[in-house]
Parts: structure tokens; C-alpha cells; sequence
């Protein structure tokens, strides 16, 4: 590879880095041509998978402020992630449990390094919507609760004073 194309190749890699929320580094060996084309598409729009070369990645990661030198050994390829990290990271590891030639070896969310387990951890949380749906019916059971509490006040009171009046009323005709 010509200097120029690697500058190139280094460049491309950069931005890819810096333009995705995360990236999973795996080893893809043992995978055919056709297993590939069917993991990129598992992974949907928001990940886009690519073999890469160790040296010029370690190079590109650099550049881009993240730490990535211990994953990038043996046969390497990247799925830089623009959308939901967990969408893809759930991708890849239902296509390793199916074909496990796929090694997720570790990666990167929001610049910070993450390892294999802690992907696989993220693989298992629910998706972004899900978690957003979760939290809005949470909220409202709160405010329905707190609805009540602010009705149930006024009505105890009413009832408190309507009490008072018939035990006074009561004591009044008693005397």
C-alpha cells in the first residue's frame, strides 16, 4: 500500500472514530465472504462494519484521542456505531452466539474503553425507546399518584369539618 493511500486509509478511519458514539473491535476470522455481508446487515443502518489494518488503526485511534492498542491484534475488523450502541451491540452478539468465529474483542462508547464482558453487558440492556417508554409510565403512575394525594385532600378536609359541625350540632341538642 502506497504511502498516500495509507494517509488516506488513516484519515477515513479517523473520522469514522470520531464521528460514531461507539465502536466494537472483533476478529472475524473463520468468516466467510457471505457471513459478513449478513452480519452488516444484522448490525441495520446506525453500524457500519469494516475490516481494517492493526497498524493504521492504532494510528487513526491515536489521532483520535481513543485507546484501542490492546484489541488490535490478529485478524481485526470495526463496526463504528452513529446510532443506539446497544442496538449493535445486541447485533453482535446474537451473530457470535450463532457463528462463533466472530470474537468481540473489546471497544470504545463515548471514548471511554470497554471491554468484551462489558459489551456483552451492554448488549443486554433494552434498547434506548424502551427505557425512554419505561420511564414515561413510571413518571406518569407519579403524577396520577400525586393527583390523588391533591384531590384526597380537600375531601378530607370537607369530610374532617362536616364531622366537627354534626359533633357540635350533636353536643348542642345534647345540652
Amino acid at each position: 500500500m502506497a504511502t498516500s493511500d495509507k494517509n488516506a486509509a488513516v484519515a477515513e478511519i479517523t473520522e469514522k472514530l470520531r464521528d460514531s458514539n461507539a465502536a466494537v473491535v472483533t476478529s472475524y476470522t473463520g468468516l466467510t465472504v457471505a457471513q459478513l455481508k449478513e452480519l452488516r446487515r444484522s448490525l441495520g443502518e446506525n453500524a457500519q462494519y469494516r475490516v481494517v489494518k492493526n497498524t493504521l488503526t492504532k494510528i487513526a485511534a491515536k489521532e483520535a484521542g481513543i485507546e484501542l492498542d490492546e484489541h488490535l491484534k490478529g485478524s481485526t475488523a470495526v463496526a463504528f456505531v452513529t446510532g443506539d450502541p446497544v442496538t449493535a451491540a445486541k447485533g453482535l452478539r446474537d451473530f457470535a452466539k450463532e457463528n462463533p468465529a466472530l470474537v468481540i474483542k473489546g471497544g470504545v462508547l463515548d471514548g471511554k474503553a470497554l471491554s468484551a464482558d462489558e459489551i456483552k453487558k451492554l448488549a443486554d440492556l433494552e434498547s434506548r425507546e424502551v427505557l425512554l417508554a419505561k420511564l414515561a409510565g413510571a413518571m406518569k403512575g407519579k403524577q396520577s399518584q400525586a393527583a390523588a394525594l391533591f384531590q384526597a385532600l380537600p375531601s378530607k378536609f370537607v369530610r374532617t369539618a362536616e364531622a366537627l359541625r354534626a359533633k357540635k350540632a350533636e353536643q348542642g341538642g345534647a345540652e
